[in-house]
């Protein structure tokens, strides 16, 4: 790949998660204090992600990969969603402002295969290139919380300006996918049903007694997820941390971090451990975030953030890495197609909805919460997760081969080749 080329696709990378992270992370704070909502409302407005998630496999094997290049319905939705997040930034009411950013959601949600789907094509060994690509992606996503916290936006009750900050980097985007190198569609003609799309080719791995528990603890740990996504920032605000945006971006430094370790990790503990860590990590981060406090217990609010790198490359890298092998080189992408619509659709469409219910539940006063129970609760959920995966999960000390179809059961990790 010539310099050109990667240059584009890493600001491509760049601005596509900026976007995400400009606005996504402050919501639940913005919904509170400016459009004075319910919680239950601000888990309304999170499961857009979900509904995102559900519709992205139909928009992209329908549309993207049959009639269209790529980099042009990449440029085409950026630029719609432009539009809608200044529209959203705009309005002063929970029910004007939900249909946009629902609507925007599910504008969104496809390009994040579509930003994957252009820069694959652009490799001639993508093992070894897509990495140092996507990285852009997570660092955009720290320099949107950085800037955030930089400029006050919370303490100052401007957070409205953050959809705007999010418009302007979607319009540049939508402008620069036009320059992007062309990927036309590789399915021209093909038919497709909807057996494709949400990856059900892939069902037969769930026989796998032991993937099929690994399948389930997947969607219920993305319950308390959403905890994390939907209200940690009101959280940190509301216990006085200053800049909580741009501190909550040490979670993804260490998300990468842990990636670079993870080959380590993994010829040292084998899946089974990883995922349980991963899980462990869960439990120990909500546990902080009950017990912290802005003086004395400060670091637990630290420690809880910086643990998003345990939490999610242990867990989810390691559940890709782990579908990845059992399903065989016949149904790779419909496994993880499956794995992706269970946990970021279903999954975090439940814990949505029930975060929102058990935040409202906690209320104490106009803008207070009983933030100690609120947490309990998923790290509860999460513990109940990983005691049953513990007892019922097999772990075998024998690896079958990766390209065997619905593989018995093995918790021994794949090359570390297979990490992207």
């Amino acid at each position: 790949m010539n310099t050109t080329t990667r240059l584009k696709l890493s600001a491509m990378m760049f601005l596509e998660f900026f976007i995400w992270g400009a606005w996504f992370v402050t919501l639940g704070t913005y919904l509170f204090s400016n459009l004075k909502t319910s919680a239950t409302q601000v888990g309304v407005a999170f499961l857009t992600q979900s509904i995102g998630a559900i519709v992205a496999p139909f928009f992209i094997g329908l549309i993207a990969d049959k009639f269209f290049p790529a980099q042009r319905i990449l440029g085409i939705l950026h630029l719609l969603g432009a539009a809608l997040l200044w529209l959203a930034s705009e309005v002063r009411d929970f029910d004007t402002f939900y249909p946009y950013i629902l609507v925007y959601m599910i504008l969104y949600m496809p390009t994040l295969a579509l930003v994957n789907s252009i820069s694959f094509r652009q490799m001639k060994n993508p093992s070894t290139e897509f990495p140092k690509i996507r990285v852009l992606g997570t660092l955009g996503w720290v320099v949107a919380g950085l800037t955030i916290g930089w400029l006050n936006w919370e303490q100052t009750g401007q957070l409205g300006l953050t959809f705007k900050m999010a418009a302007v980097a979607s319009a540049m985007l939508g402008l620069f996918s036009f320059a992007l190198p062309s990927t036309p569609p590789v399915k021209r003609g093909e038919k497709t049903s909807v057996r494709d799309l949400l990856g059900l080719d892939a069902i037969g791995i769930l026989k796998n007694k032991s993937y099929l528990l690994f399948f389930l603890s997947s969607v219920a740990i993305c319950v308390p997820l959403a905890f994390y996504y939907g209200f940690t920032n009101p959280f940190l605000n509301s216990v006085g941390m200053e800049s909580a945006a741009g501190k909550q971006s040490l979670g993804q430094i260490s998300e990468l971090l842990f990636m670079l370790l993870m080959p380590m990790f993994f010829m040292r503990l084998g899946v089974k451990k990883m995922l349980a860590i991963g899980m462990l990590a869960w439990v120990v981060r909500y546990v902080f975030f009950a017990f912290s406090d802005a003086d004395a217990n400060y670091w637990m609010l630290i420690g809880g953030i910086v643990l998003h790198g345990i939490c999610y490359d242990f867990f989810f890298v390691t559940g890709q890495i782990y579908t990845d092998n059992l399903a065989g080189e016949k149904f790779k992408s419909s496994a993880q197609g499956m794995i992706t619509l269970a946990t970021y659709g279903v999954g975090m469409l439940i814990g949505s909805l029930l975060s929102g219910v058990v935040v409202d539940k906690y209320q104490t006063g106009p803008e207070t919460h009983d933030w100690q129970t609120i947490w309990l609760i998923p790290a509860a959920i999460a513990a109940a997760v990983l005691l049953l995966f513990l007892l019922l999960f097999k772990d075998r000390n024998t690896q079958q081969p990766a390209t065997a179809a619905f593989a018995p059961e093995t918790d021994k990790a794949p090359a570390v080749t297979s990490l992207p």
